[in-house]
């Protein structure tokens, strides 16, 4: 067997070679990088896209993880756009793309936010470098998932701030993200809530649909953005239907801005493979031909457009109850962000289904292989037609787009179509194929109330949204047919609208776009007119209308009484809703000139988050003289007077509010919180505890972090003290728990065995002169029960015993009362009937008259 060999000690020099190797080969790659990135940024100098034009993806001066990202998505070949705006951007020029929909514009400015963030070695402790504006949230949603594809090569860190998910999660992650794809609702509230986020450095802006962005709906919340972004900046403005207002792009702090409009030259507005056709059908036909279509193309992908979301509800709900063969599906902003994110989802897998949808699709959207868009509703201008038929005919397929145009809006709005080089052919429906579903309507409408309360409030949307139209040429309230249109929901009258004359259309669309939460704080910052919602998604109270017309005739048919309706609408000081109501009485009148949607609170100021509900007192600084009515109707003149409530003043204006002198739980309400003090030892008081300013603090030799880590560690060890204390008083609790039930286990078994005693003592009786009859108790049974006392035994010892004893005692009772077959009255007469027994048979006369005297007792 050969010898061991001795342990071989290697050198300490070649151990440190690794390490020397490893760091030489960081240096060589971060050499190799500089130099790439060196080449890149000369490549995009040098590049000149005007002298050789370029048609591949590869053959841009773009960086190797874009360019390999690019090829694993199947993207190869140039569009027109992308042509022609990505080297621009490249470059770092302000761009304006205008192209057709469908085009490409996402990678136009999805690939140079890329390659410029690269190139200026942005890292994701540099905080925001790109954020990109979209209308919508499922144009958001749409362009985060395109950026996913295209930079999974990268490390940037990319996010998706919308409307509808945890505010609290994007709060947390906003700081980290490199690229943000946001809605602009979403992203104001970002910058007013969340501390941590800075757009200081910002590199570029993108706005996706600008138009849409630019104009009224928009104009504050962007304006309140941009406003928070540095002005050295690179924007980029892409659009189907570009903007080129002055005004709006002063906004943006443009600087030299590059417009490309690569089909501005085209002879169409529309793609070439867009087959566009428009009937002229009455309003109380629509759903008719609607249905008649829809009936007659079951195995085609269509997408349907509609005014208001009210509508697209009706619509929905009522053909799906009329089965008419296809999958139906419907999508508004009204619902909720998971909601629509997965209706969105099903029709883009779907290959024959139907979306009942509003504009919220209109823009941006890619459905795949969309055969048919169909829009009920005139579109509200020609650039809106533009977007919504560029839902088909993308990346150059075929498609089919169908408009419905009533008898009043023909005119207008071809013309229209025509100055926008939006080819159209007019066809007319076929009358054979044409089922009318007006009955089918009415029977729904019937059975189901709500389905009924929902047909009103599409029919009142419809009517508003055509009143709050510009082109007064084109929407003319008084041509439209509502009475039929609202028998052609199956209603069984139309609905009253109120006040469809004077409306601020700037400021409907304005509010339009607001979210939930933010048209309660606009109403109450507005001017004097007041703000108003949608009218096409605005709700309607029919029962308002019934109040306001009783209180109305009320007070017209007696001038001279004083009723409630007229008292309850005169209270300047009572109810918010005073001067709502007040309106509804004046809508007739040709001086009312309020916004038929406004809502003013008077003398109301919100309240700060955390504060008390603001409470109904009037501006103190309005001295002047107003009038309220009395209890018993009369007028009275009252003249203000300010009382002091300890820093804060009351005016007193009205007999409510003098009422309110008299109550101090209504006056300690409305004063301010007190304020904690202590006492020293001289009797003097004190807060409670007084703020220091931080560099005071500092230069006093405190430390903060110290002192916190303190008090954690206190707080700590205070909490698992309590905490043992709590353990301990829950096991006394659970000990004492379990001995109460012992014994209350005991004393229940104990008061069983001695009422079975006593069943045992009392079943034999005792007749004067004879004997009974009636057996008495075993002796074995007689002993158990005297020994089964249950005192002074073990639970322990005797539980399994006390268990078969008194199964033993169940049985021998069950036993002797079926023991002869008798109930239970027989065996109680049993025991109280005397026996004889005669052992010889009477002989004699004195014998029987023995016997019979024994019998009868």
């Amino acid at each position: 067997m050969p010898a061991a060999a001795a342990p071989v000690r290697l050198p300490l020099k070649p151990q440190q070679a690794p390490k020397a190797t490893k760091k030489l080969s960081k240096s060589l790659k971060r050499k190799r990088e500089a130099d790439e990135l060196n080449s890149l940024e000369q490549a995009v100098l040098e590049f000149d896209p005007s002298s050789a034009p370029v048609d591949l993806f590869s053959s841009l001066p773009i960086t190797r993880q874009t360019a390999k990202a690019l090829e694993k998505s199947h993207f190869k070949t140039l569009t027109s756009i992308q042509q022609r705006a990505i080297p621009l951007a490249l470059k770092g020029y302000d761009i304006l793309g205008a192209a057709k929909t469908g085009s490409g514009k996402t990678l136009a400015f999805l690939v140079p936010v890329l390659e410029i963030l690269y190139r200026r070695k942005w890292t994701p402790l540099d905080g925001v470098g790109a954020l990109i504006i979209s209308p919508t949230r499922e144009l958001a949603t749409q362009i985060f998932d395109v950026l996913r594809k295209i930079g999974r090569e990268h490390t940037f860190s990319a996010g998706l701030v919308i409307g509808g998910k945890g505010l609290k999660e994007e709060k947390e992650a906003l700081h980290r993200m490199n690229i943000v794809v946001c809605t602009p609702g979403r992203m104001l509230q970002h910058m007013d809530q969340t501390y941590d986020v800075s757009f200081d450095n910002l590199q570029l802006l993108v706005l996706d649909e600008a138009d849409r962005i630019l104009d009224m709906g928009f104009r504050k919340t962007l304006d309140a953005i941009v406003a928070n972004l540095p002005k050295s900046r690179q924007t980029l403005l892409f659009s189907a239907t570009q903007t080129k207002n002055v005004a709006d792009l002063a906004r943006l702090s443009l600087k030299d801005p590059e417009y490309v409009a690569v089909h501005e030259a085209a002879t169409t507005a529309t793609p070439a493979t867009l087959e566009q056709f428009y009937m002229t059908v009455p309003l109380p036909e629509k759903l008719d031909v609607l249905f008649s279509f829809l009936r007659n193309h079951l195995t085609v992908k269509i997408l349907v457009f509609l005014s208001s979301c009210k509508q697209v509800r009706y619509v929905y709900e009522t053909f799906r109850q009329l089965h008419i063969g296809i999958p139906l599906l419907h999508l508004h902003g009204k619902q909720k962000q998971s909601l629509r994110a997965d209706i969105t989802a099903k029709f883009t897998a779907a290959k024959t289904s139907c979306l009942f949808a509003t504009d919220v699709v209109a823009r941006g959207l890619d459905f795949p292989a969309v055969d048919w868009v169909i829009q009920v509703d005139c579109p509200e201008d020609a650039d809106t037609y533009i977007h919504r038929v560029g839902r088909t005919a993308r990346n150059d397929k075929t498609g089919r787009a169908l408009l419905f145009l009533c008898p009043s809006e023909e005119a207008g709005f071809t013309k229209r179509l025509e100055a926008k080089k939006v080819p159209i052919v007019r066809v007319n429906p076929k009358a054979s194929k044409k089922k009318e579903i007006k009955q089918q309507l009415q029977g729904l409408c019937f059975k189901d109330a709500e389905l009924k309360y929902l047909g009103q409030k599409a029919f009142v949307s419809y009517a508003r949204s055509i009143a709050v139209q510009k082109d007064k040429d084109t929407f003319d309230i008084t041509k439209y047919e509502l009475d039929d249109f609202a028998a052609s929901l199956g209603l069984p009258g139309a609905p009253r609208i109120r006040g469809i004359r004077n409306v601020d259309v700037e400021k409907m669309k304005e509010m339009k776009n607001l979210p939930r939460g933010l048209k309660a704080l606009s109403s109450s910052t507005s001017n004097k007119k007041g703000d108003g919602s949608s009218g096409s998604e605005s709700d309607s109270d029919e029962g308002d209308n019934e109040t306001a017309e009783k209180s109305r005739n009320t007070g017209k048919s007696q001038p001279g009484v004083v009723t409630k309706y007229d008292r309850m609408v005169n209270r300047e000081n009572q109810s918010v809703l005073a001067p709502h109501y007040r309106r509804l009485l004046n809508a007739d009148s040709d001086t009312d000139e309020e916004d038929f949607l406004a809502v003013k609170r008077v003398g109301f100021s919100p309240s700060p988050p955390g504060s008390r509900a603001a409470s109904p007192v009037p501006d103190a600084e309005n001295d002047e003289i107003v009038k309220a009515a009395s209890d018993d109707g009369a007028d009275k003149t009252i003249n203000p007077k300010t009382i002091d409530l300890g820093g804060k003043s009351l005016t007193i204006d009205s007999n409510r509010r003098e009422k309110l002198l008299t109550s101090k739980k209504a006056l300690a309400a409305l004063k301010p919180r007190g304020q904690k003090l202590i006492f020293d030892d001289d009797g003097s008081a004190k807060p409670l505890y007084t703020l220091v300013d931080e560099t005071e603090y500092k230069e006093a030799g405190g430390d903060v972090i110290r002192e916190r880590k303190q008090f954690v560690e206190m707080e700590k060890k205070r909490v698992e003290e309590e905490d043992e204390v709590d353990r301990e008083i829950a096991r006394r609790k659970k000990k004492e728990k379990m001995l109460k039930r012992k014994e209350r286990e005991r004393m229940e078994e104990e008061e069983m065995e001695r009422m079975g005693d006593d069943e045992g003592e009392d079943g034999g009786v005792e007749i004067e002169g004879l004997e009974d009859y009636v057996p008495a108790p075993d002796a074995d049974e007689i002993d158990m029960d005297q020994e089964d006392g249950g005192i002074g035994l073990e639970e322990a010892e005797e539980k399994d015993r006390r268990k078969e004893k008194k199964k033993e005692k169940k049985k021998r009772k069950e036993k002797k009362e079926r023991g002869d077959g008798e109930d239970d009255g027989e065996r109680r007469k049993k025991k109280r009937r005397k026996v004889l027994e005669q052992v010889d048979e009477p002989e004699t006369l004195e014998d029987l008259e023995a016997l019979a005297a024994g019998l009868l007792g």
